[in-house]
This record gives structure tokens, C-alpha cells and sequence, in this order.
């Protein structure tokens, strides 16, 4: 029928395929091309919108990286604190140690406890954040009545209110690395706290 009405004999111009999963299209493409001959071109929706989608990718990269240096300076608090319990317990330490306790054993004591802090913490802000991903919208309009502002302007942005989508690789991944710089930075003040000399630490106690 388009044929007859452009007056088009025996060719077509172009053929759209409508795909149930929008994210298979680059794979579709790569098929297709492979199986039409060379003077077809192929294209899908991801290359109409270049830019955007590199842009969309590199807010996703930075903010990574954000919140990566967010965690390190997490862990940074979390040796602050434990160097600050050494500082404190010092008299303590040199008393187990009087009392037959290795410096690894006091190593051990101190980096239960900072694991247990780290493990706390990522648990909290990983409830807290999946809390946050779910009910984003209810938040930001929430913040938004409270102080009387948009966030995202629809006349600005194009958008009504603010996607979310929460991915399981994303939390289990944050949570991977937010647990193991907790642990990696009691190691250091864990040492330290091994390294205490007891007639030092009781010489004015």
C-alpha cells in the first residue's frame, strides 16, 4: 500500500521492526547486518540518541566514581575512630598483653570490632538506600512541598518526576566494596594496637 500511494514499483525504502525488549535492539542490528546484503543499512533507536546515551553514561561513571570516594571517606572515619579507641584503651591493651595475650590476638580484638562497625554501617545504608531507590518520587516531593522548590523543572528537564530503577548488581556491588575498605582499614590501627608496649602504656597509669 505505502508503495502504491508513493508511487514507489518494486522497491522499499526502509523497514521498522518493533522489538518486545527495547534493549536487544544493538544485538537485532548486528544479526541483521550480518544477514542483509551491504547496501542496506542498519540502525537502531541507541544511535539516533548518541549523545544523550553518552552522556547518560558518563553521569552513570561519575557518579561511581562519587560514591566510591564517598566510601573511602567512610573508611577514612572508621581508622580515625579506631586509632582513637587505641589511644584510649592503651592502659587496657598492656594489661592483656601483661596477661599472656599475643599481638596478634590484640590485632584480632581490634579488627572484629571495626569489622563489626563497617558491617553495621554498609548494612544501614544499604537498607537506606534501597529505601531511597524505592520511594525516590515520595522523597523529592516530600522535600520539594517542604521547601518550595522543583528539583527537575518538567519545562527544563522534559520529565514530571524522577526515574528510579533499582538493580541487585548494583547493591550487591556497593555493598562489596563498601564492606572490604571497612575491613582493610582496620588493619593498620589493629596494628598498631598490637605494637603498644606494656611498660610504656602502665609507665604513668
Amino acid at each position: 500500500d505505502a508503495q502504491r500511494l508513493y508511487r514507489m514499483e518494486d522497491q522499499v525504502s526502509g523497514v521498522r521492526l518493533r522489538l518486545d525488549d527495547l534493549f536487544l535492539a544493538r544485538s537485532v542490528v548486528r544479526d541483521l547486518v550480518a544477514q542483509l546484503p551491504p547496501e542496506v543499512s542498519v540502525s537502531d533507536w541507541s544511535r539516533f540518541n548518541a549523545n544523550y546515551f553518552r552522556a547518560v553514561d558518563l553521569e552513570k561513571r561519575m557518579m561511581s566514581l562519587l560514591l566510591f570516594f564517598i566510601i573511602a571517606i567512610a573508611a577514612f572515619n572508621l581508622v580515625a575512630s579506631l586509632f582513637m579507641v587505641v589511644k584510649e584503651k592503651q592502659a587496657d591493651i598492656a594489661i592483656l598483653r601483661t596477661m599472656g595475650a599475643s599481638p596478634g590476638e590484640v590485632m584480632r580484638i581490634f579488627m572484629v570490632q571495626g569489622t563489626l562497625i563497617g558491617a553495621i554501617g554498609v548494612g544501614c545504608g544499604i537498607v537506606l538506600g534501597i529505601l531511597g531507590a524505592l520511594y525516590v518520587a515520595a522523597i523529592v516531593g516530600f522535600v520539594e512541598h517542604l521547601f518550595g522548590f522543583k528539583f527537575m523543572p518538567q519545562d527544563v528537564y522534559q520529565i514530571a518526576d524522577l526515574p528510579s530503577q533499582l538493580q541487585a548488581m548494583d547493591v550487591v556491588g556497593t555493598a562489596i566494596i563498601s564492606f572490604t575498605l571497612s575491613v582493610l582499614a582496620t588493619v593498620y590501627p589493629s596494628w598498631r594496637a598490637s605494637q603498644v608496649n606494656p611498660a610504656e602504656a602502665l609507665r604513668y597509669e
